[in-house]
């Protein structure tokens, strides 16, 4: 099920045939540098079933799979979380490394930002990211989103990052 796309863009839901190009991403530890640990292959496995799983009560959470419009390459994830209080949500993507320096990032979140307020009645939505992780930080910023302060999250001390309903401006 495809969630949203943009002009060069399709973002939609893995399924299990997806084990290859979703330990791609997980399996890498360069691209999970700033967001995690890199998980073996039967991790990464249980991982994507647990994931799937999060669709089943058809809401906005989960991470989803991002290809090319042009030729359906596999470029990424982009997904809608539950920060650790299960209230507030929060956006985040991961590229592999053929897919970064093209302005993947700052469509994803400029598109997910109206498809998130499109969609849901919620107010605001949240980023949250390593401070060392200025690439990122900048793909926020650009896309509209402050910084609102440090989050505590798995033990590390990250910045947080959001947008309102208010001030979201659709490009």
């Amino acid at each position: 099920m495809r969630l949203f796309e943009t002009v060069r863009l399709t973002v939609q839901r893995f399924t299990e045939a997806d084990s290859d190009v979703f330990y791609q991403v997980n399996g890498d530890e360069e691209t999970m540098r700033y967001i995690r640990r890199a998980k073996t292959r039967s991790e990464s496995d249980a991982f994507l079933t647990e994931n799937i799983n999060l669709y089943q009560n058809s809401s906005i959470v989960g991470r989803f799979a991002v290809f090319t419009r042009a030729d359906n390459r596999f470029v990424g994830t982009f997904s809608f979380l539950y920060l650790s209080d299960a209230e507030n949500i929060h956006l985040g993507y991961a590229l592999l490394k053929h897919a970064r320096g093209k302005g993947y990032a700052t469509e994803l979140v400029k598109a997910g930002l109206g498809h998130f307020f499109q969609h849901t009645d919620r107010n605001s939505v949240f980023a949250i990211t390593d401070p060392a992780n200025t690439a990122s930080r900048d793909v926020l910023l650009r896309a509209g989103l402050s910084f609102r302060g440090k989050w505590q999250g798995d033990g590390n001390m990250l910045d947080l990052y959001g947008i309102d309903r208010e001030q979201f401006v659709m490009y």
